[in-house]
């Protein structure tokens, strides 16, 4: 398989999408406009609902040359043979992940400081979500945010596919991917937009070039 395409990386949430059904309908759509990235993440729901959404937006993503990533729950990922999982600095250790998953999963580590980054085990993870950019209401308990110096010098440091994430929208994305990430992810963007194809080949116009 291609190496992943993390220009556009849309990470669901049911309550802005509508439920399994309008994480659907945004996928297909944020697919068909270029997101290269689909992250299922649903904070509140039951395993047994994790694990049927997980299943549909397999088979939706893999029709479509997308990837899914499963957020935290490596057992919904390993159960539904997800393409990876992206963890937090309070899951499970990144190795640990990667021992489980093997070589060919990806797996996705969030940082948010020069402390987190520099205690990453970073030769157990294909990319690093960082972040919060700005100011998010998506996750409650997000990190202070680091800003776009802030994301800079993060990106710099480190020698691995970079994913910002965190308030990042239509208006501020072109500021975003001029720090050199490898990519946008986002979630009101995409899952509130009116039309989310337009929304996605319009956040993927600011990186012309597939990494």
């Amino acid at each position: 398989m291609s190496a992943p395409d993390y220009r556009v990386y849309l990470v669901l949430d049911p309550g802005q999408c509508g439920g399994l059904e309008g994480m659907l309908r945004v996928s297909e759509a944020a697919i068909a406009g270029g997101a290269g990235v689909v992250q299922l993440r649903a904070p509140d729901w039951k395993k047994r609902d994790w694990l049927a959404a997980a299943r549909a937006l397999k088979t939706l993503c893999h029709a479509r040359g997308a990837r899914l990533l499963v957020n935290d729950h490596l057992d919904v990922a390993l159960a539904i043979g997800a393409d990876g999982v992206h963890v937090g600095q309070a899951d499970l250790p990144a190795g640990v992940v990667r021992s489980l998953l093997g070589p060919d999963a990806i797996v996705g580590l969030s940082v948010s400081n020069a402390a987190e980054l520099a205690a990453a085990e970073l030769a157990a993870v294909d990319y690093l979500g960082v972040g919060p950019v700005f100011a998010t209401l998506s996750k409650p308990d997000a990190a202070p945010p680091v800003g776009l110096a802030g994301l800079a010098s993060l990106v710099s440091a480190v020698g691995k596919p970079c994913v910002a994430i965190g308030g990042i929208s239509l208006d501020n994305a072109a500021s975003v991917a001029a720090t050199g990430v490898a990519g946008v992810a986002v979630i009101g963007a995409l899952c509130r937009a009116a039309d989310p194809a337009a929304a996605a080949r319009a956040l993927l116009n600011h990186f012309r070039e597939k990494p």
